[in-house]
Parts: structure tokens; sequence; C-alpha cells
């Protein structure tokens, strides 16, 4: 496992409810190395939350960063690096 200085987690909004987990993961993998990636679900309705986490390595931070929009299933996804 990498240390905890070289892993970045990315918040998500705005995915589409018909993403999961490893929709997610598959879109960002595109950029470079992935460690996790969460979507979050609704414990009582089991719907989607519409956002999530996703955890980089720093190289893969900088290629997502570089890219100006990011869109999965027609949806425009807003990353932002989370402060956890």
């Amino acid at each position: 496992m990498a240390s905890t200085k070289s892993v970045y987690k990315l918040f998500v909004r705005n995915i589409p409810w018909t993403v999961g987990s490893r929709e997610l993961r598959g879109y960002f993998s595109e950029f470079g190395r992935v460690f996790q990636a969460n979507v979050v679900f609704d414990k009582n309705t089991g719907l989607s939350q519409g956002y999530g986490f996703v955890s980089v390595n720093k190289e893969t931070l900088e290629n997502v960063e570089s890219k100006r929009q990011h869109v999965l299933e027609g949806y425009n996804l807003y990353v932002e690096q989370s402060n956890n």
C-alpha cells in the first residue's frame, strides 16, 4: 500500500444514478492509477446519492486536473480535491 502522502482523495459530484463504484473507478482509471473508488448510496433506499470519492496517486491527480471537463454517461462531473 502506498504511504498516505502519496494518496490523494477526490470528491466527485453529479454522478449519474446509473453509475456504481466499478464504473467510477473505470472512468478515473483512464487517467492513471486508482487505489479506491466509492459511490455513496442511501442506506435506506439503496439509491445513489450522486456523489463519491476516488483515491489516486499524484500523477493521476495531475492528469485529472489537466482535463477541463469530465463527462460520464452524459453528466458533467464536478471533481475537486478533498481535504480528507
